[in-house]
């Protein structure tokens, strides 16, 4: 995993996070996240079926922005289609204004998926390292998964060594971001957190920090507070993946006048 690691065995959405960084914290902002996955003989039905349904969209003048992400590792068969953050009232408003474009889905989607799953995250700016007004709709983007152990505790403990990383990282200007959002109604096999990584190209997927993360801390609190939180991400975390999305502005809808 480049840029940030938790330090696990040694070891995310997005278009507009950045910008709800700056937005009152007051108010729970979350992202609708769709995954889809589809048979290699289905992805060019699919993928028309979605630009169909894009089209509906905008004929009935649909004003939320869903980003599409193409998976490059991991299952290269899957699609994520993001939405902007939002509070939680605004998914009922457009429930209501992509019913005429229901029709579309079950016609020219539905038919061509072997699954499709659905959850919410709540975009955490104290748990992220991000520049004023950055944004992570970059070409690529790094999605990694933290499953927790249950219990409250492991939460708790997840939260407050994150919180210090982010914390630690805006002390220091440390010059490699990414946000954090937590999983809202997944299911039982979703990851609690998600850690969101942007990059510009594959070399810059592919580069360590000058500075690495666990350094860069321990710069900050010092060699044996370091080592403490190190050793307390790893008791809590029961499972980490990640894989890589490209950016699809071909399969992405965005709202007039954005």
């Amino acid at each position: 995993m480049k840029h940030v690691t938790f330090g696990l065995a040694s070891a995310l959405l997005f278009s507009c996070i950045g910008t709800s960084m700056a937005a009152d914290n007051a108010k729970p902002m979350v992202i609708r996240v769709y995954n889809d996955s589809v048979a290699p003989a289905d992805q060019e039905a699919y993928e028309a079926g979605t630009k169909a349904f894009n089209q509906c969209l905008s004929q009935h003048g649909f004003k939320y922005t869903w980003s599409a992400w193409t998976h490059e590792t991991g299952d290269t068969y899957a699609y994520s289609y993001v939405s902007d953050p939002l509070p939680w009232a605004a998914f009922d408003a457009m429930r209501t204004a992509g019913k005429p474009c229901e029709g579309a889905i079950r016609s020219g989607i539905n038919p061509h998926l072997k699954s499709e799953t659905s959850a919410f995250m709540e975009v955490h700016p104290e748990l992220s390292h991000m520049a004023k007004g950055q944004s992570l709709n970059q070409p690529y983007i790094d999605v990694i998964y933290f499953k927790l152990k249950p219990g409250h505790e492991a939460h708790e403990t997840f939260v407050d060594v994150v919180k210090k990383i982010s914390a630690a990282a805006d002390k220091a200007k440390w010059p490699n971001y990414f946000a954090t959002t937590e999983v809202r109604e997944g299911g039982p096999d979703t990851p609690n957190f998600l850690v969101l990584i942007p990059s510009k190209s594959w070399e810059e997927v592919g580069k360590e920090p000058d500075t690495p993360l666990w350094t860069m801390v321990e710069n900050v609190y010092g060699k044996e507070e370091a080592q403490s939180m190190r050793k307390s991400l790893n008791e809590v975390v029961a499972e980490q993946s990640s894989h890589v999305d490209a950016f699809s502005a071909d399969l992405t809808y965005k709202a007039p006048g954005k």
